[in-house]
């Protein structure tokens, strides 16, 4: 009799850790994907207030190129204007691709691609974009991870009971995809 006691108690201990190491694992997978997801804000952002001295920079030199200027003015208002994830990648994108247009601008004026300030700038935004583009990777991967526990046996049984459900990825709109034109 004592043997099947004790069995009894080691799998009620066994099923309770279970349900305790799932409940951490979702937990921990959800905490990693919010803070993937807030490095890609914290990169944005950083992108965005780089974009004024970059502006600055390139008025003096593109005075009558204030097309180019303005859309990169109101990408970056976009950009720290979006409420959501979704808007703030959006708009992000939008950023990218004026700022592309500037880069392209500079090899219109060669005093300003030679510039110091336009060059450290320039520096600087391809290390934010390095890191964006890591930290939408890391925010993937930890879905990938989170989805692959929420859709594996047993994983599967403890989200249908902890009410977990599958997330999406984050996804690059298809003109950010496409190969920039640059023309003259």
């Amino acid at each position: 009799m004592p043997f099947i006691a004790w069995l009894v108690v080691a799998i009620v201990v066994l099923i309770v850790l279970m349900f305790i190491n799932y409940f951490n694992k979702f937990v921990i997978l959800g905490n990693r994907i919010d803070n993937s997801l807030a490095q890609i804000d914290v990169q944005l952002r950083k992108r965005a207030e780089l974009v004024p001295n970059l502006i600055e920079t390139v008025k003096g030199y593109a005075k009558h190129e204030k097309g180019i200027i303005t859309e990169v003015t109101n990408a970056r208002k976009a950009l720290l204007g979006a409420k959501d994830i979704t808007s703030r990648v959006k708009a992000g994108n939008q950023l990218q691709q004026a700022l592309k247009s500037i880069f392209a601008l500079a090899e219109n004026y060669p005093n300003l691609k030679a510039n110091e300030n336009f060059l450290q700038l320039q520096q600087e935004l391809a290390a934010i974009e390095d890191k964006v583009a890591y930290a939408r990777q890391f925010y993937n991967d930890s879905i990938l991870d989170y989805n692959n526990s929420v859709k594996s046996f047993p994983g599967n049984i403890f989200a249908g009971i902890y009410n977990r459900q599958e997330k999406k990825f984050l996804e690059i709109p298809a003109e950010s995809r496409a190969v920039p034109k640059v023309s003259f």
